[in-house]
């Protein structure tokens, strides 16, 4: 699944083309993603003007001209592609379709149909079901170590768990929860509630930094990951500790180790993560 730079990615190249545009033509081609189009979909996005592109946690919020704003989520494998005109043949997957006055066609494509659209109020996007409880946006002023410690506090469970939990911190994933540990010098397994003061701070700017780097390499790209123009992201290649098992640690002489942490692959060195 896409994680916050990836999205971040796709909403910055969607800003480009879409904002101060109008949408001409919206068409899906399907009744439902993972969840059924709201009634009137189509209708209600025809004719409006794209305010502003932006991301909230792991989606993608386009604020629209009549105080509405259209919600979207990646998914396991959806992507959004950006074309200069409508394609002659459309591919299998291209369920939702949508040009705007200058000519741009934008198509959502989802293989696996995990991903999901929907309308809602802009002033009242942070109460839908969906972004309701979503903790701070991790680039973000009101995502610090104070922060994070207070969200911490009293949590028994290990710390590369907690920052998974989007109520803790919005849209850090598996890989950069990985790699901001690793930067930070902190053992996945510690538990959570002992993550305080200099290491909360620690924690903060690691994840901060990988996802700035991330957003400015483009992503991670795996499998069905792209970005708005069809270019790959390139921080795969700067992965520290991600899929290095049995590799040697960049830091020390240690080895990189892998284990399971709620279901997810956890990739880190014992040697210098304490």
């Amino acid at each position: 699944m896409p994680e916050l730079p990836e999205v971040e990615t796709v909403a910055r190249g969607l800003a480009k083309r879409l904002e101060r545009h109008r949408l001409v033509k919206v068409e899906t081609r399907r009744g439902d993603l993972r969840w059924p189009f709201p009634k009137g979909f189509a209708e209600k996005l025809t004719g409006r003007k794209v305010i502003k592109v932006r991301r909230r946690a792991k989606y993608i919020v386009a604020e629209l001209d009549d105080g509405n704003a259209l919600l979207a989520h990646l998914g396991m494998s959806g992507r959004m592609l950006l074309s200069k005109g409508r394609p002659e043949t459309l591919e299998t997957h291209d369920h939702v379709i949508m040009e705007t006055d200058d000519g741009w066609c934008l198509r959502f494509n989802d293989a696996r149909r995990f991903g999901m659209m929907d309308i809602v109020r802009t002033d009242q996007l942070e109460q839908h079901k969906l972004i309701k409880g979503i903790g701070p946006e991790p680039l973000g002023n009101d995502f610090n170590g104070p922060v994070l410690a207070a969200a911490l506090k009293g949590k028994k469970t290990s710390i590369k768990v907690a920052i998974l939990d989007q109520k803790v911190v919005a849209g850090v994933g598996n890989i950069y929860a990985s790699e901001a540990l690793f930067r930070a010098g902190i053992s996945p397994k510690r538990m959570a509630y002992t993550v305080q003061g200099d290491r909360a701070e620690k924690l903060v700017h690691a994840i901060k930094t990988v996802l700035n780097e991330a957003v400015a390499a483009g992503g991670s790209s795996l499998r069905d990951y792209v970005q708005a123009d069809g270019e790959l992201g390139y921080f795969q290649h700067r992965w520290r500790v991600y899929e290095k098992e049995g590799q040697p640690c960049p830091n020390c002489k240690g080895t990189i180790k892998r284990i399971t942490q709620g279901g997810r692959s956890t990739f880190y060195c014992p040697k210098c993560q304490r």
